[in-house]
């Protein structure tokens, strides 16, 4: 069974083999700390708290910052390459596709890019052969 300190009584204490007198003072050592604190001491930690809106303490940001924030703003995800990405579904035979994942694992680049490349190429040459 878990336990936490402020749970004990002396019946999980007996469990796990802790003295009733030692759970008694682990207990007593807990409270006595707590009221020991002084009340100004009390006052300080928990003013923050008290305070009806922190919006207060804030203060407009610096030029670097806002730089900062409008780069921390920015859509994140793939560089922009040319004009940008354009996600299709493509059905491709599998046997093609395994030669493909093989190709590109060799030349150490991604399956688009292999693709990719292999279109630059045949519309290079189309575009060649129909001038």
């Amino acid at each position: 069974m878990e336990f936490r300190w402020n749970d004990w009584d002396f019946e999980q204490a007996a469990k796990h083999d802790v003295l009733p007198e030692q759970a008694e003072m682990t207990r007593k050592t807990r409270s006595e700390l707590t009221t020991k604190m002084r009340a100004g001491e009390s006052a300080e930690t928990s003013a923050e708290f008290d305070k009806e809106s922190a919006i207060d303490s804030f203060r407009r940001p610096t030029p670097a910052q806002r730089a900062k924030l409008q780069r921390a703003r920015k859509k994140r995800g793939r560089p922009k390459v040319g004009k940008g990405v354009k996600v299709i579904s493509v059905s491709i035979e599998q046997g093609l596709l395994e030669e493909t994942d093989r190709l590109a694992k060799r030349l150490k680049i991604r399956r688009d890019r292999l693709i990719s490349r292999g279109l630059r190429a045949v519309l290079h040459r189309e575009v060649t052969i129909d001038r």
